[in-house]
């Protein structure tokens, strides 16, 4: 249409016929203006209809031809493509097959056939939506070639921008503009007055005088292991840590609330104790003692609170995944039978220039830091869905890391040998790296979390990511979780995390194959995945979760020997008749089971008879075709192959449909794994067995330590992914898991 016409815009949609104008690009410096139209497949014919009319009818009583204001403005007419749908600035459209996060604007009402479209096309997207009277907002994570599908395939589309959640516009700002949304945040916040769940960090200290921290942190709750170095942040030896980790242990991502309008609950409140000198540093042996010192002095200030302990400080340890004085501190203070703690650790990250070519090698080869080695702790590595680069000081350069993998500078535990756990347990949102092209990486605003300075009189906000942001954003999850279930065991708790975690569709495309070493590599590289607080705690119709909370004795003396003693056999309550009905339908059935060890790290070779963990258990599932005397049998020659040095596994038949199996997933104190199959088969999948195979407590009886009892967290869920069966209520109809205890 030519330039100057814009009035002949409005003669292009019709109302009638639910014809749409849905986006109109101005022209400048005498281009022409462009409008897209949308038009309903009954309405196929209007333009040309109009067009024929304008040709072939008679002229009207003004002498003009019929239509001519619309078509006689009309230059070219062509079907729509990504770009002539592209709303935002030219310079932002993706470039070179570019995957970046779209916004895609959704005519009202359309967003079911869109979803519908986009899970066809297999194109993530994120949970939330955004609705106005005549538009729906998601986020997509496409290149245009995918868009350009959706276009071909979906008639909902009206517009599409680049995603623009980073933090680098609230970075920008001048002190007086970052106040007033700070105010904001404020006028809409809701104290955690009168929590009784703490996120307790241990760190650099924390500037109390924050506006965003003032509320959730108590001076009374701010504690220094040295009262020589004060409580304070000491911003210049650690570019204020602590404080920024304060800001996404508090609220998660602050751009979340920057930008809303919803009211914000603090569900829980901060405890800080300084564990970082403000100049050097402390010596590497005393760091276990320090951590157990910090929390001692938290939980003596407040003695009823649930806490979850939160701690991003690591060092450089030599011998990959063996125990160090402060992993097994750490796994202490988590196992305690008079105070058990959950504690969540980074996994640390890569030190010195990062080169964009080494990215995922050098992860794989560089492992977790002392002392995200503990076996109790929650050990969190990072990932990243941060590849928007928009701040046009940085045009042209590209991220690191592709959506929904891991964060750059995230350590794994790939290198370690098998024998140690699977570090890290989850990973969190880390942000990302830019490059140009030429040279060393960069941690651009952009790509990373937006959080609380360390000195808000200067600047009110900053930014943070790595494995710490990830370390901040897991303690925060965990805290929700203690505050919407306050009863939870801390095993319970890192439980539901790690059951609550799923693999991106970027991890599993790195999974190239089913052998068990490309298994084994995913796994020690993500952990379990991406956790998620809604699958943690909500069970819906078709996805269910149920939580066992027991105990058992592992091992008794029998003359001079010590045996294993107990198992446990949990009858679930499955919905019988409900997946007999889904027939041959795939389900997916998980099972996690959480405890915590007591550590003996004094090593001898690490042996059999010098393990450093006091007990292990593992979990076996009945058979579909199997009777429950059958499956206490197998269970026990588990149990005595154990004891005769055999190799130990779940029992599982071969092609049992366990994705990770016995022997991927069985090392550490937590083991999670998922069965796939039809609704029939696992309807009779009705027994869940948890029992003991060994440990120090066993192989060293003259310690007294054998007929201890230990405690344990099952968690198992059915997901009957598209099905409108009902498989909550026949269960939440039931009293409860039942069980039954049984001496090997």
């Amino acid at each position: 249409m030519p330039p100057g016409q814009m009035s002949a815009i409005e003669t292009l949609g019709n109302r009638t016929k639910h014809i749409e104008v849905v986006n109109v690009r101005a022209g400048g410096d005498n281009a022409p203006i462009e409008a897209t139209v949308f038009v309903p497949t009954a309405a196929e014919t209007y333009y040309q209809d109009k067009v024929a009319a304008y040709r072939n009818a008679p002229e009207t009583k003004t002498g003009r031809p019929q239509n001519e204001p619309l078509v006689a403005r009309m230059d070219t007419v062509r079907i729509a493509t990504v770009q002539s749908l592209f709303t935002d600035s030219p310079a932002l459209y993706p470039v070179n097959g570019q995957t970046v996060w779209w916004e895609v604007w959704l005519r009202h009402g359309r967003r079911d056939h869109f979803n519908f479209v986009a899970d066809r096309l297999n194109l993530p997207r994120k949970d939330h939506t955004v609705s106005f009277p005549e538009r729906d907002v998601v986020l997509v994570l496409a290149n245009e070639a995918a868009m350009t599908r959706i276009i071909r395939n979906c008639d909902s589309v009206a517009e599409f921008r680049i995603a623009k959640d980073t933090p680098a516009l609230f970075l920008n700002m001048g002190s007086a503009e970052a106040k007033e949304w700070t105010d904001d945040v404020l006028a809409r916040l809701v104290p955690p007055d009168g929590a009784l769940t703490a996120v307790c960090l241990l760190d650099s200290g924390v500037t109390q005088g924050h506006p965003l921290i003032s509320p959730a942190l108590h001076t009374d709750d701010m504690h220094t292991v040295n009262p020589d170095w004060g409580v304070a942040d000491t911003a210049e030896q650690w570019d204020g840590h602590g404080t920024r980790m304060s800001g996404i242990a508090l609220y998660g991502d602050l751009h979340t609330h920057f930008e809303g309008t919803a009211q914000v609950d603090l569900s829980h409140r901060l405890e800080s104790v300084k564990i970082l000198p403000p100049e050097n540093q402390n010596e590497p042996d005393l760091y276990g003692g320090i951590t157990q010192q910090a929390v001692y002095r938290a939980e003596v200030q407040a003695p009823h609170r649930n806490r979850v302990v939160c701690m991003a400080v690591t060092s450089t340890h030599l011998e990959p995944g063996r125990p160090s004085s402060w992993s097994a501190a750490v796994d202490q203070l988590c196992f305690d039978e008079e105070s058990r703690r959950l504690v969540v650790l980074s996994a640390g990250n890569l030190r010195g220039d990062i080169e964009p070519a080494q990215y995922i090698d050098r992860n794989d080869v560089e492992p977790v830091e002392d002392p995200a080695q503990a076996w109790n702790a929650l050990t969190v590595g990072a990932y990243t869905d941060r590849v928007n680069i928009t701040d046009p000081a940085f045009a042209g350069w590209q991220p690191v890391g592709q959506a929904g993998d891991l964060s750059p500078t995230s350590r794994t535990s790939v290198s370690w040998p098998r024998q140690w756990p699977i570090k890290p347990d989850v990973v969190f949102e880390g942000g990302n790296l830019a490059s140009d092209g030429n040279g060393e990486a960069r941690p651009i605003d952009d790509l990373q979390l937006l959080t609380t300075s360390s000195k808000p009189r200067v600047r009110m906000l900053t930014n943070i990511g790595d494995t710490s942001a990830a370390t901040a954003l897991a303690a925060n999850m965990a805290a929700r979780i203690m505050t919407m279930r306050p009863g939870l065991w801390p095993e319970t708790v890192r439980g539901l995390i790690v059951h609550s975690a799923e693999w991106t569709p970027a991890m599993f495309a790195r999974l190239d194959g089913q052998s068990k070493s490309k298994k084994q590599a995913l796994l020690r590289r993500y952990g379990y995945g991406v956790p998620d607080l809604d699958r943690a705690l909500l069970s819906a119709a078709n996805d269910l979760t149920l939580m066992v909370e027991d105990q058992l004795t592992p091992f008794e003396k029998d003359g001079g020997t010590i045996k294993t003693r107990d198992m446990k056999v949990h009858r679930l309550p499955w919905p019988r008749e409900e997946l007999s009905t889904l027939g041959d339908a795939q389900v997916s059935f998980r099972v996690t089971l959480s405890y915590f060890i007591e550590p003996n790290p004094g090593e001898r070779g690490w042996t059999r008879r010098h393990r450093y963990a006091s007990h292990s258990l593992r979990f076996a599932v009945k058979h579909a075709t199997e009777t429950l005397p059958a499956f206490r049998s197998r269970i026990n020659k588990v149990a005595r192959d154990e004891e005769e040095g055999l190799a130990v596994g779940g029992g599982a038949a071969v092609g049992d449909n366990w994705f990770l199996g016995a022997t991927i997933r069985e090392h550490g104190s937590i083991h999670s794994d998922w069965w796939t199959g039809t609704a029939v088969d696992l309807a009779s999948r009705d027994a869940i067995g948890v029992f003991p195979v060994g440990g120090w407590w066993k192989e060293k009886g003259f310690l007294g330590r054998h007929d201890n009892p230990v405690r344990y967290s099952l968690i198992v869920s059915i997901r009957a992914a598209g099905s409108e069966v009902d498989i909550y209520t026949p269960v939440s109809n039931k009293i409860s898991i039942s069980a039954d205890i049984q001496r090997n």
